[in-house]
């Protein structure tokens, strides 16, 4: 049987995790609106941009390649951004996973810094190590995307290096161009540290807040 990436609904206290679809496609519009000052590199539609956007990461994931999720606030009940598992590798034997990636991964200026983007990491590795059992995720970025590159950091994840001229550009106005990409991993060995690590920082974050 061929093998097709398919995510599960995920939910935790903050964030439902739910398979991207044209149903969330009008909170999405509002959300890439809130102010784009932080989407400098990163793949986030403009509000009449958002079905098409749509459309290009159910076609991705047709091949089964992709598996794209929009992010829901539990608190408002609306998709505040979008993330995806992309670039699955398998065993040579068994069709099984062996890696996966975490990315095109974007929210609302809202929803930045509640650690609604910590938590729906944590969602996404428990499901790729403890779910599907990989040896590995991976995380890249633009290597000028000091923000992102902090926030995967802070995950837990560890830096492995830049990647020159890595794949093109998502940035505004960069259509055509390459980028360097800085790579993130967590390994099967590390995971158990790195999710401690951002269970402690959610519920030290959920202190904060009573």
């Amino acid at each position: 049987m061929e093998f097709k990436l398919e995510g599960p609904v995920l939910e935790g206290e903050t964030v439902r995790l739910e398979p991207l679809g044209h149903r969330h496609a009008a909170d999405l519009a509002l959300a890439a609106e809130e102010g784009r000052d932080s989407f400098g590199y990163t793949w986030v539609p403009r509000a009449a941009e958002v079905g098409g956007y749509i459309d290009a990461q159910l076609e991705r994931a047709a091949d089964g390649r992709l598996a794209p999720y929009a992010q829901v606030s539990l608190a408002t009940g609306r998709a505040v951004g979008a993330t995806a598992y992309l670039e699955p590798r398998l065993w040579r034997s068994g069709g099984r996973l062996l890696a996966v990636e975490v990315g095109f991964t974007w929210l609302a200026p809202s929803a930045q810094g509640t650690g609604l983007n910590a938590e729906a990491k944590l969602l996404l590795f428990r499901q790729a190590f403890e779910g599907w059992q990989v040896s590995r995720v991976d995380l890249k970025t633009d290597a000028r995307n000091s923000r992102s590159r902090a926030a995967i950091a802070g995950t837990g994840a560890r830096f492995e290096g830049v990647l020159r001229n890595w794949s093109e550009s998502w940035a505004p106005g960069e259509h055509g161009r390459l980028r360097d990409s800085a790579v993130f991993s967590i390994t099967e060995a590390e995971w158990p540290g790195c999710r401690t690590g951002l269970e402690a920082r959610l519920a030290a974050g959920r202190a904060a807040r009573c």
